[in-house]
C-alpha cells in the first residue's frame, strides 16, 4: 500500500511539473512565467538603472549613450556605423518584443510563434503580397551603399543586445506567449515599412463605389462624391500657380462595370488614420523665426508606435521619433531645419477583375491575348500544427485574391488582382538619412525625391525663414477617376500607365499667407493637372487650422501647444444649429426639453467634462443612420456612405431630400419628424447605456479613449482615459485613436522642441517610464525636448557601448 501511495504521488508530481512547463493554448507555462527569478518577477525595475560600460563582441567601435530624466537615449558616436549600431542596441533594450511582434504581423508569421488562431492574418497578409513588397525594397535597399551600411549596423546592434539575454531577461511578453527572441536581419526593416504603408495606404473604396455607382447611379455619385465641400480648403491653396501641364493618359470610352464587386468587402479604409501639420513663418511669430508643428494621428498603444531618440555623429545631429526598426529618425528636427508628415489621401491601391484561361489559372486574358501567371507558395508555419502551404498568384497587376459570390450563388468564383504601391521597390530610409542631416531646403527637396510610400504631406521649416510642404510619394498617372471602382483586367487602358514625374507633385514653399498646414483633406486645387484621389479626409481640421493661423500674429511655441488642443467641432458648428432649427420640440418630454436646452446653449468645443458633446455625437450619428441606412440597407452589397462633411450641406440645402423618408414604412416622412425621432431615440440609448441623465453623460467617459497594449494582452494598456477632443477636432483624440506624438519646433539660432507621446521610453509593463507620459499627453502638457550640441555632464545615466 505504501509503494502504491508512493508511486501515485510520484505520478501527480511529475504531472505537476510537466503541466507547469507546458502552455496550454493562449496559456503560458505557468511554472515558468511565476518563477520569482526568472518569470514575469524578473521584468520589475524597482530602480534607475546604473551606468555601465558594455564590451561586446565583434564591436571595434565607441559610442555613449547619454539618457535625461525622461530616459530619452541621447546617442553620441564617432562614425555612422556607430551610431545606427547604438541605435540598434538601445532601441531592443527598450522594446524589443515590440520589434518582433510588428514585424511578425508585417511578414505574415504570426501563427508560428502564436498558433493558428493568427493564421487567417497571415494569410491575409501573405495573400495581398506583403512580403513580396519588402523583398522589393531590400533589393533597392541593396543598390544604395549608405542604406545597405546603416541597415545592417542597426541589424546588428539589436543582435548584439539579444545575444546578451538569458531566458529569466526577456520582456514578458515572450514569457506569456513563450518563445524566444529571433536574429534581426534587414528584411525586417523592409517588411516594417511595408506595414506602415499597409496602415496608412492600405484601403480602398472599389468595392463600395462600383456598388453605389450601379445601384443609386451616376448623379448620386457626382453629388456626394464628386462635388465638394463649400468650406473645402485644400493643402495646397488656390493661390498657387502651377507651370507645367499634367502628362496625358488614355483612358477608355466607356467606364467598366464589375459583376462582382460585392465580394471584395474587406479593404475598407480604416476610419482614425489622420493627422495635422503645420508651419508659420517668422513673418507670424514673435521671434521673427519659423515654428513647426506636427501630430500624426495613429492607433495608441503601449508601447507607443514611436521612440524618442537623439543622434550625433559626424554630419549629423538629430532628434525626434523613429519607428522600432528603422534606422533614422522619421519626425524631427536638427540644428537647422524641421520637418513632420500627415498621411496623403492618395488613390494607390487598386482592384482588377481577372479572366482566366481556364481553371488552372495558369493564363489570363490581358490586352487582346493570353498571358501567363506566376505562382509563390507560401510557407506558413504554425505553432504545434502542420506548415500551410497556400499558393498565391500573380498577375502583371499583381497578388490574385479569390471571393465567392454572396449575391448569386449560381455564379463562378470571382478572382481580383491587387495593384498597390506596397508592391513597388522602395528605399524610404534614404529619404529620411538626408531629411537628419537636411540644412536648408533644397536638402530637404532632394531627400523628399527618394520617398515611396506611404505617401506624406512633408511641412518643412528651416532657420533660413523658409517653410514649405509637399504631397509627397510615387503616384500613378491616372485618368481621372481611374481606380475609384473595380477596374477592368483584361483591358491596358486600366493598368497604371505611368507615374507623376516627382516635380509635379503638389508643393508650395513660402506662401503670401504666411503659413502651409496639412490635416489630411484635399490635396490641392481643382486646377491641379493630376488626378491622386475622390477620397479624402473632411474639411473640418483643414480648415479650422487655416481659420486659426490667418487670424494669429506673434505666434509663439505656447500658441502652437496650445492649437494642438483645440476642441472645437466644425462638424457640430456646421449641423447643430439646423438641427435646432428643424426639431419638434413639443414632441419633448421634460427630460428631453433640459437636454435641447443644453444643446442651444452649447458653444461647439469637444471638452471632457461637458455632456453636449456626448449627446452630439449620438443624435447626429442617429440623425445619419435615419436618413440613409434604409435605402442603403435594400442591397445586401456593400455600398459606400458620403462623408458627413457633404452629407451636411445636401441635407441643409434640399429640405425635400429624397432620403429623408424611410422607404420601409408607408408614410413618407419629413425632415423634421426624422430629427426629433433620432433626438428621441439618442435620449433614451444613453439613458440605457450611461444612466439617468447627469455626468456619466460627460464627453470625458463617452470617448472612450484606451491605449491598449500592441498584442492586447490584458492589464498592459490603460483605458477609458478621461479626455477632451473628437475625430473632427485639431485634438482629434477618440475612441484608441489619436495624436501618437505632438511636437513643437521653433528653428532659428538656437532651435527649440516640445514634444509628448502617450506612453513611455520602455516597453517593459513593469517599469516606471512604460507609460509615465500619458497623463501630460492627456492634459495637453509638452516637454522641452533635450537637445545636446555636445557631450552632457549631467544625465541621468549613461551606457558607454565599446
Amino acid at each position: 500500500m505504501n509503494y502504491l501511495k508512493t508511486l501515485i504521488s510520484s505520478l501527480i508530481l511529475v504531472v505537476l511539473i510537466v503541466s507547469l512547463n507546458t502552455q496550454f493554448g493562449s496559456v503560458p507555462p505557468i511554472g515558468k512565467f511565476v518563477d520569482p527569478q526568472a518569470g514575469f518577477w524578473a521584468n520589475a525595475e524597482t530602480s534607475i538603472p546604473e551606468s555601465d560600460q558594455l564590451s561586446i563582441d565583434d564591436f571595434d567601435g565607441n559610442a555613449s549613450v547619454y539618457f535625461d530624466e525622461r530616459r530619452v537615449p541621447h546617442i553620441f558616436a564617432e562614425n555612422e556605423y556607430d551610431l545606427y549600431f547604438a541605435q540598434g542596441y538601445v532601441v531592443a533594450r527598450d522594446r524589443l518584443f515590440q520589434l518582433e511582434i510588428q514585424t511578425l504581423d508585417a511578414s505574415g508569421r504570426l501563427s508560428e510563434k502564436i498558433g493558428d488562431r493568427a493564421l487567417n492574418r497571415d494569410k491575409e497578409t501573405r495573400r495581398r503580397g506583403m512580403p513580396y513588397g519588402a523583398e522589393k525594397a531590400l533589393e533597392m535597399m541593396k543598390q544604395d551603399s549608405k542604406t545597405w551600411e546603416i541597415v545592417n549596423a542597426y541589424a546588428d546592434g539589436v543582435n548584439a543586445y539579444i545575444s546578451s539575454l538569458e531566458p529569466k531577461n526577456y520582456p514578458v511578453e515572450y514569457k506569456i506567449l513563450d518563445f524566444a527572441p529571433e536574429k534581426w536581419t534587414p528584411i525586417k526593416t523592409a517588411h516594417l515599412l511595408k506595414n506602415m504603408t499597409r496602415t496608412l495606404a492600405g484601403g480602398n473604396s472599389d468595392d463600395r463605389t462600383s456598388n453605389t455607382l450601379e445601384y443609386f447611379g451616376a448623379e448620386f455619385i457626382e453629388k456626394f462624391f464628386e462635388t465638394k465641400p463649400e468650406l473645402n480648403d485644400p493643402i495646397i491653396p488656390p493661390s498657387r500657380k502651377w507651370d507645367f501641364e499634367g502628362i496625358p493618359v488614355q483612358a477608355p470610352d466607356t467606364l467598366f462595370k464589375s459583376a462582382s464587386a460585392v465580394e471584395l468587402g474587406e479593404y475598407e479604409k480604416p476610419e482614425g488614420v489622420g493627422s495635422n501639420n503645420w508651419a508659420v513663418s517668422g513673418s507670424k511669430t514673435k521671434s521673427g523665426y519659423p515654428i513647426l508643428t506636427n501630430d500624426p494621428h495613429l492607433s495608441l498603444t503601449l508601447p507607443s508606435i514611436w521612440y524618442e531618440v537623439q543622434l550625433n555623429a559626424p554630419g549629423i545631429n538629430s532628434y525626434g521619433v523613429t519607428l522600432q526598426g528603422t534606422p533614422g529618425i522619421v519626425i524631427g528636427f536638427n540644428e537647422n531645419v524641421a520637418w513632420g508628415v500627415t498621411n496623403v489621401a492618395a488613390d494607390v491601391m487598386d482592384w482588377y477583375e481577372i479572366k482566366f484561361k481556364d481553371e488552372s489559372q495558369k493564363e489570363y486574358w490581358h490586352d487582346g491575348k493570353w498571358k501567363s501567371t506566376t505562382m509563390r507558395i507560401e510557407e506558413i508555419k504554425v505553432r504545434g500544427q502542420e506548415t500551410v502551404l497556400d499558393t498565391v498568384i500573380y498577375t502583371h497587376h499583381g497578388p490574385i485574391t479569390k471571393t465567392e459570390s454572396r449575391i448569386n450563388e449560381e455564379r463562378k468564383p470571382a478572382y481580383h488582382a491587387l495593384r498597390w504601391i506596397a508592391h513597388e521597390g522602395s528605399n524610404d530610409i534614404k529619404t529620411f538619412y538626408g531629411l537628419n542631416r537636411a540644412e536648408n531646403y533644397d536638402d530637404y527637396v532632394e531627400a523628399l525625391s527618394h520617398y515611396v510610400a506611404p505617401a506624406q504631406n512633408f511641412v518643412f521649416a528651416s532657420n533660413e525663414d523658409d517653410i514649405a510642404l509637399w504631397v509627397n510619394g510615387k503616384f500613378p498617372n491616372k485618368w481621372e477617376f481611374q481606380g475609384r471602382t473595380v477596374s477592368d483586367g483584361t483591358d491596358p487602358l486600366y493598368d497604371w500607365q505611368g507615374w507623376i514625374p516627382f516635380e509635379h507633385n503638389p508643393h508650395i514653399k513660402n506662401p503670401e499667407r504666411g503659413f502651409v498646414s496639412s490635416a489630411n483633406q484635399e490635396s490641392a486645387a481643382p486646377d491641379y493637372p493630376y488626378y491622386l484621389d475622390d477620397d479624402f479626409a473632411p474639411f473640418e481640421r483643414g480648415r479650422r487650422i487655416n481659420d486659426l493661423l490667418a487670424s494669429m500674429e506673434d505666434i509663439t511655441a505656447k500658441d502652437m501647444q496650445n492649437m494642438q488642443m483645440d476642441n472645437y467641432s466644425y462638424y457640430a458648428a456646421t449641423l447643430l444649429p439646423s438641427l435646432l432649427e428643424w426639431i419638434d420640440a413639443e414632441n419633448l418630454d421634460e427630460n428631453a426639453q433640459k437636454i435641447l436646452q443644453l444643446m442651444k446653449e452649447w458653444d461647439y468645443d469637444m471638452e471632457a467634462e461637458e455632456i453636449a458633446p456626448s449627446f452630439f455625437r449620438q443624435w447626429s450619428g442617429n440623425f445619419y443612420r435615419a436618413v440613409l441606412y434604409d435605402e442603403y440597407e435594400t442591397t445586401d452589397a456593400v455600398l459606400r456612405y458620403p462623408s458627413r462633411d457633404r452629407f451636411v450641406e445636401i441635407i441643409k440645402a434640399d429640405p425635400d431630400f429624397d432620403f429623408f423618408d424611410n422607404v420601409a414604412t408607408e408614410k413618407i416622412e419629413t425632415r423634421a419628424e426624422i430629427v426629433t425621432e433620432s433626438f428621441n431615440e439618442s435620449v433614451e440609448e444613453l439613458t440605457n447605456y450611461l444612466g439617468e441623465y447627469g455626468d456619466k453623460w460627460k464627453w470625458g467617459y463617452f470617448i472612450n479613449n484606451d491605449v491598449a497594449h500592441l498584442a492586447d494582452i490584458p492589464g498592459f494598456g490603460r483605458n477609458n482615459l478621461f479626455s477632451s477632443g473628437s475625430s473632427e477636432a485639431i485634438n482629434a483624440t477618440r475612441g484608441g485613436f489619436g495624436p501618437s506624438w505632438r511636437m513643437v519646433v521653433e528653428v532659428g539660432p538656437e532651435v527649440k522642441g516640445y514634444g509628448v507621446y502617450p506612453g513611455g521610453a520602455s516597453g517593459n509593463p513593469g517599469s516606471p517610464n512604460y507609460d509615465s507620459m500619458i497623463e501630460p499627453w492627456r492634459t495637453g502638457e509638452l516637454f522641452e525636448l533635450n537637445f545636446m550640441k555636445e557631450k552632457p555632464k549631467e544625465y541621468l545615466y549613461k551606457l558607454e557601448i565599446r
